[in-house]
C-alpha cells in the first residue's frame, strides 16, 4: 500500500492516522488472497450450523456412520441428515464410500476434526 504522508493512510471509510507503521505492513503484507479467505469462510459458515455441527461432531466421534445411525444419534429424520450430509460433501467437510447399498460418511480430514475440537473448547471456556 502506497503512503503519501507517512502515518496517514487512504481507505474505502477516509484518511486514518496510523499509529503502527510497522505493524500496518506486516499484517498487510500476511493478508491472505481474498479468493482464500472467502473459501475460509465458506468452511466456517457450513460448520457454524448447530445441526451440522452437532453431525460433524457425531462423524467425529465415531469415526464413519452411515445415514441410518447418523440419524439416530442426532435425533433427526434420514432424510434430513442426507440433505445436511449432502451440503457439507460439497463443502468438503465429509466424505463418503459405498460398501453394498450402504453410504458411509466420514469427517474428510484432520483438519476439519481439528477445527471441530478447537471450537468446542473455546465455547466451552
Amino acid at each position: 500500500m502506497a503512503m503519501a504522508t507517512p502515518g496517514v493512510s487512504g481507505s474505502k471509510t477516509g484518511t486514518t492516522k496510523l499509529l503502527d507503521l510497522a505493524g500496518v505492513a506486516k499484517a498487510t503484507a500476511a493478508l491472505p488472497a481474498e479468493a482464500l479467505i472467502a473459501g475460509a469462510s465458506d468452511v466456517l459458515k457450513a460448520i457454524a450450523d448447530p445441526t451440522r455441527m452437532r453431525i460433524l461432531s457425531a462423524l467425529r466421534a465415531a469415526g464413519e456412520l452411515c445415514v441410518g445411525d447418523l440419524a439416530a444419534v442426532v435425533e433427526m429424520s434420514e432424510s434430513a441428515v442426507s440433505h445436511q450430509l449432502r451440503f457439507l460433501r460439497e463443502v468438503n467437510l465429509v466424505s463418503s464410500h459405498k460398501e453394498s447399498r450402504q453410504v458411509f460418511y466420514r469427517v474428510a480430514d484432520d483438519h476439519v476434526a481439528t477445527i471441530l475440537k478447537y471450537a468446542l473448547e473455546h465455547a466451552g471456556e
